[in-house]
């Protein structure tokens, strides 16, 4: 399988404005500028957004799927609440599948496809550097991807990836923190050499607390998720 990952920040894809309204709601449903309860109006947000209902639509139906919007009859497309508690226990299962990754890549991964993963991670350095932290962020999630396939387990890497999607949103709003980005390379720089060296429990043990930091620093962007 060949690495997807492009080298040049500038060759990010544009947002759909379905994908822009999602990441839009979702980033403010995180920071409690939408609070719980709020009913998700499709002809308002057209409006709001200045595009016809059917991408608002989408991006609802998308949002729905991942637990950010309740859909209850008679009353439309609510947001839930999501309590510390709650992220607490849903970033606790993300960080040991993450370590479960990260030590599946350190044990399984052939020494020919260390580069893919030098790459990778050099893809996400370049845009710290240069503070562009929209490509990091997509950059961020193909490196994660690519520890997941390095694993060799098809089956470990479909179900981290559907969680890891449900959290997207809260791993996305963790950039908005000021630094977080150099933060987060210096914590990939550690995993990468842990896999690199087949240290398997190293591995692991970095994945998990680079999940846990990733939940500490939501609570710092998001105050009523701190937990």
């Amino acid at each position: 399988m060949q690495s997807n990952i492009s080298h040049r920040p500038d060759q990010i894809k544009k947002l759909t404005s379905t994908e822009r309204i999602r990441v839009t709601l979702a980033d403010e449903i995180v920071r409690g500028v939408i609070g719980p309860g709020v009913v998700l109006d499709e002809t308002s947000l057209a409006r709001r957004f200045e595009v016809s209902r059917t991408p608002v639509r989408e991006a609802i139906r998308q949002l729905e799927a991942i637990g950010f919007v309740d859909a209850r009859p008679h009353r439309g497309a609510v947001v839930p609440h999501f309590t510390p508690e709650r992220v607490n226990e849903m970033f606790l299962v993300m960080a040991e599948l993450e370590g479960l990754c990260a030590r599946m890549a350190a044990e399984n991964m052939p020494d020919d496809q260390a580069g893919r993963l030098i790459a990778a991670h050099d893809a996400c350095r370049r845009c710290a550097e240069a503070d562009d932290v929209p490509g990091y962020y997509d950059f961020n999630a193909a490196f994660h991807e690519l520890i997941y396939v390095l694993g060799g387990n098809e089956f470990m890497s479909d179900v981290t990836r559907g969680v890891r999607n449900r959290l997207q949103p809260f791993r996305r709003a963790q950039f908005s923190s000021s630094g977080r980005i150099h933060k987060s390379i210096e914590e990939h720089a550690a995993i990468v050499e842990a896999i690199l060296s087949h240290d398997a429990e190293a591995a692991a043990r970095l994945a998990r607390d680079h999940i846990q930091l990733v939940r500490n620093t939501v609570g710092s962007v998001a105050p009523s998720l701190r937990g």
